[in-house]
């Protein structure tokens, strides 16, 4: 910059005179003034250098870190919902989505933290896409991270919406809608990005979309998508308060103490209270979806109104540089001192609370969606695949091992396919293997083993039969009729009258001694006998 500063000696410190410089870079990007045809002087490169003071350097590292903090916590969020199960997670296509747009989001301000990248491609140009990778790589993730957070978003409060309102489940049909819109439009946004408008190092070491074109192609339809966005999010939180108003009026005792309005009814045949039920229940399972939409929403429309301000203010000094003359006027009083004339600036950028604020908002996206997204059972899923993993195996020994075998019932044998046997003879027959002596000794042999004696094997089984099986399916049992079967129906059979019912005393070791040898005894079933 000190070898430039030869050449813009007809200049007044610190601008520099065009002339010593080449067309390389973002031109239109320049901040100059023309004083007279042959001498065109302009401010050095960054002008964030001269319109804020040193600790915007630090405010934008410190959001720069918090944004990587936040990019952590997205891609925490992320694995756990590829790896853990649904149960430990609850994961839907409707947040992993937005979370990977946000994750997109971040890296516009990750990649140029880790890069440091030159903002300048002389001491008056700032680098644009073609002549910084850094910058096309920064200013395509934070557009398209910008892009798909708003339609996520607006995806999601339509979906709320569907199921508030209208009754509507959302299936597979908006699922397949959702993920074509929600990628769809952020694609189609930055090719026109690209082609019309282009990014440049503007504000800060992250590039962003540049002027030319920029309403057309970027904020006029992000911004109306955001509108659609926070009508329909009204809309739905204006039903909810109509639903509750008219639940307060509701004395119909029929639904104190109903729940959810069957399936065979409408909207239009619930009771105000059920409408209400219906509603509490979906707000109470979606009030974290509720609260993306406003966060997000609102940092979008913030960041937006804020840089499409700067943006202007930026092309107004150049076509109108009296906007800008009392502090041209002091920097060059000052000898390029700019701290004097911080208080000048004001007029031709804004304020450092605001822009401190943009970046801190948009950084912390990432925080907001692990703190609502996130559930303590994601950490306990991880502890308890982590713990699996490491548990030692418990020492087992082979007998145990055998008994667990002996549980399997494909690990059992059918013993024996003779009939007629007796049952310790089929179930449970000596066994002779080719290393028991009674293999090779035929003498030693037991009648009951299944090779059976030397003199009576037959000659047709191998030394390695060994178990024989029963044939459970080869005998036919013999059907028995049951003595009484009402399988038909037969008519009423006649039975001999029963005997007459008598009581025994001594059947119940009652008192016998006083009707032992008297004729008056009474039975007592029948002393009411008609």
């Amino acid at each position: 910059m000190s070898g430039n500063a030869t050449l813009g000696l007809q200049c007044p410190r610190p601008f520099l005179d065009v002339k010593g410089f080449t067309d390389g870079g973002f031109v239109e990007g320049r901040l100059c003034r023309t004083l007279t045809p042959e001498l065109t002087c302009c401010l050095p490169c960054p002008m964030t250098d001269w319109a804020y003071p040193d600790s915007f350097v630090t405010m934008s590292l410190v959001a720069n870190w918090t944004a990587v903090v936040s990019t952590v916590a997205c891609l925490f969020l992320l694995v756990s919902w590829a790896v853990l199960p649904v149960d430990k997670t609850f994961r839907h296509y409707l947040s992993i989505s937005l979370t990977t747009a946000v994750v997109f989001m971040n890296l516009g301000f990750v990649i140029p933290l880790a890069a440091r990248p030159e903002q300048c491609y002389d001491a008056i140009t700032p680098n644009s896409m073609h002549t910084s990778g850094v910058c096309a790589a920064s200013g395509v993730f934070l557009i398209v991270g910008g892009w798909a957070g708003v339609m996520w978003v607006f995806l999601r409060a339509l979906s709320l919406h569907l199921q508030i309102c209208w009754q509507v489940v959302v299936g597979r049909n908006f699922m397949w809608f959702s993920q074509i819109a929600g990628w769809g439009v952020p694609i189609i946004g930055i090719v026109l990005v690209l082609v019309f408008s282009g990014t440049s190092f503007r504000f800060g070491a992250t590039c962003h979309i540049n002027h030319k074109n920029s309403l057309a192609d970027l904020w006029i339809p992000l911004l109306v998508f955001a509108g659609m966005t926070i009508i329909i999010q009204f809309a739905t939180f204006g039903y909810c308060i109509k639903v509750y108003l008219a639940s307060l009026s509701d004395n119909n005792a029929s639904t104190e103490g109903s729940n959810m309005p069957s399936y065979t009814n409408s909207i239009r045949t619930m009771t105000p209270k059920q409408a209400y039920r219906r509603v509490r229940r979906v707000i109470q399972l979606q009030w974290r979806g509720i609260m993306i939409v406003l966060i997000i929403i609102t940092d979008v429309v913030f960041f937006s109104v804020v840089f499409v301000f700067q943006d202007t203010t930026v092309e107004n000094v150049k076509h109108n540089p009296e906007v800008a003359l009392k502090w041209i006027a002091c920097l060059i009083q000052a000898g390029g001192d700019k701290v004097p004339c911080l208080d000048e600036a004001g007029p031709i950028v804004v304020n450092m609370p605001t822009v401190g604020a943009v970046l801190m908002l948009l950084a912390i996206n990432g925080l907001w969606l692990l703190f609502l997204l996130g559930r303590w059972s994601m950490v306990t899923g991880w502890i308890d695949m982590f713990a699996s993993k490491d548990r030692k195996r418990e020492f087992v020994s082979v007998d145990a091992r055998l008994d667990d075998l002996k549980k399997d019932t494909r690990s059992y044998e059918m013993l024996s396919r003779d009939t007629g046997k007796e049952m310790d003879e089929s179930v449970t027959p000596s066994l002779v293997t080719p290393i028991s002596p009674a293999y090779h000794n035929p003498a030693l042999r037991s009648p009951r083993s299944p090779m059976g004696p030397a003199t009576t094997r037959d000659s047709s089984n191998g030394p390695n039969d060994g178990r024989r099986t029963p044939d459970y399916f080869g005998q036919t049992s013999r059907y028995n009729a049951p003595a009484r079967s009402f399988s038909n129906p037969r008519p009423p059979q006649s039975s001999p009258q029963p005997p007459p019912v008598t009581w025994d005393a001594r059947e119940t070791y009652a008192r016998v001694g006083a009707y032992a040898n008297n004729d008056d005894y009474v039975n007592p079933l029948g002393m009411n006998r008609i």
